[in-house]
């Protein structure tokens, strides 16, 4: 098993805390994401005790997951939100964040989202191009607010992760770069709606080797000197997420305290307050994906498939960055085979294994997609004509419907004949 810990077997069959995965699936109808509040409660916990002796300040990457519920959850423990967009805004909004503890990042902020987040009062604006800052100080002035800003470095440091989420590569369209530096801090002392009190990076995901981030924070660290000498009052660092999560447990994550040795040295001597942005490591094994086995079938060449009524519609990860999801039958079998599990979706590309031993199941049983709680349900679509599905939180023995599966209605409502 995984870092599920809140999902395990009970006399051969996986339950969620103390409730049983199959009678959810009778109960909500499948595919169905179900939640447990408490792996939640206690990723947040087990982040914020690593780094307990650092002055610091978490913000949940609302990307990750944005169910209402997740977020509010993690604001009832004190947490903010980073969001990236005004649809992300208001979802931390509605859930009860406090504005003063959000902050809003995104290399491509309409207007429009600028002067949402500014009329909000969100506790800062991440800047990521001299263009944007402009934009920033101009909306600030019509709208008569001085707007609170950090400026996103672009460390160019490369992570060993899928380059599809590797964000601190100066090929890559993130952040400022170091060059750019000089002209940005003159900028600053001209716009006169602006007051920057932040300096930012971010260096990708799933990133399991700390020596990535001692190397970014060092730049950080000597572009924060840099800006204490020219005047600009610095009162946050922000050192951005993508702390690592088992996925494949042949493939175990770096322990989040490896981290903290690292970066706590480092950053205690700034004097300033720490910003970490955890969304994967917060929700990723939190949540599985049951789905239900449709057909069984095998080809002339002998290779078996499962075909179930989840695909990439609902889980896009195997398809988009090639990741591993462990399957797992929710009713445990003896026996093994060799098999495929794939889609019900026109796309070769949807499956959630390729030649994996998986149980023996039947068709009509399910699997639980492990590990489904980041970047599934909120990269969900309507794709062949799919109804999002339905989502559940389960705290213990209680469970609560936190998102309804969608109609066939929804999918026409914001048409025009």
């Amino acid at each position: 098993m995984l870092d599920c810990n809140y999902f395990h077997y009970t006399a051969n069959t996986l339950n969620c805390d103390e409730v049983r995965l199959d009678e959810l699936a009778d109960t909500f109808g499948t595919p169905l994401f179900v939640t447990s509040a408490k792996s939640l409660i206690e990723s947040y916990k087990a982040f914020e005790h690593a780094f307990a002796s650092l002055p610091h300040f978490t913000c949940y990457s609302v990307k990750a997951n944005y169910n209402l519920s997740v977020i509010r959850t993690f604001a009832e423990l004190g947490c903010g939100c980073d969001v990236n967009s005004g649809g992300e805004l208001y979802r931390a909004l509605q859930a009860g964040v406090l504005p003063e503890k959000i902050i809003f990042a995104g290399v491509g902020k309409k207007p429009e989202e600028i002067a949402y987040a500014l009329k909000s009062g969100v506790l800062m604006l991440k800047a990521e191009s001299i263009s944007e800052l402009k934009a920033i100080d101009r909306i600030a002035g019509e709208l008569a607010k001085t707007a609170s800003v950090a400026i996103r470095i672009n460390p160019n440091v490369t992570a060993e992760t899928h380059p599809y989420i590797t964000t601190g590569d100066s090929k890559e369209k993130f952040g400022i770069d170091e060059a750019e530096l000089p002209e940005v801090f003159a900028l600053l002392r001209q716009l006169k709606h602006l007051r920057l009190i932040g300096l930012d990076m971010h260096i990708g995901s799933q990133i399991f080797d700390p020596e990535y981030y001692v190397a970014a924070t060092m730049k950080l660290l000597d572009i924060f000197n840099s800006s204490k000498e020219l005047g600009f009052a610095i009162e946050f660092l922000d050192i951005g997420g993508g702390f690592p999560v088992t996925y494949d447990p042949a493939k175990p994550a770096t322990p989040i305290g490896h981290f903290a040795d690292k970066l706590i040295p480092l950053l205690q001597q700034t004097g300033v307050k720490v910003i970490f942005e955890p969304g994967r490591y917060l929700v990723a094994n939190a949540s599985v994906l049951l789905t239900r086995i449709l057909y069984k079938k095998r080809n002339h060449t002998g290779k078996q498939f499962f075909v179930v009524d989840a695909g990439m519609t609902e889980l896009i990860r195997p398809a988009l960055y090639q990741s591993h999801h462990e399957v797992l039958a929710v009713t445990s079998h003896k026996q093994s085979v060799v098999a495929d599990v794939v889609g019900p979706i026109c796309e070769s590309s949807d499956f959630f294994a390729r030649h994996r031993e998986i149980d023996a199941a039947e068709e009509g049983e399910l699997f639980a997609v492990m590990s489904s709680g980041a970047y599934a349900a909120v990269m969900s679509s309507n794709y062949n004509g799919r109804l999002r599905p339905a989502e559940v939180l389960v705290n213990g023995s209680e469970v609560k419907l936190v998102r309804k599966r969608e109609t066939y209605e929804q999918l026409v409502q914001n048409e025009l004949p």
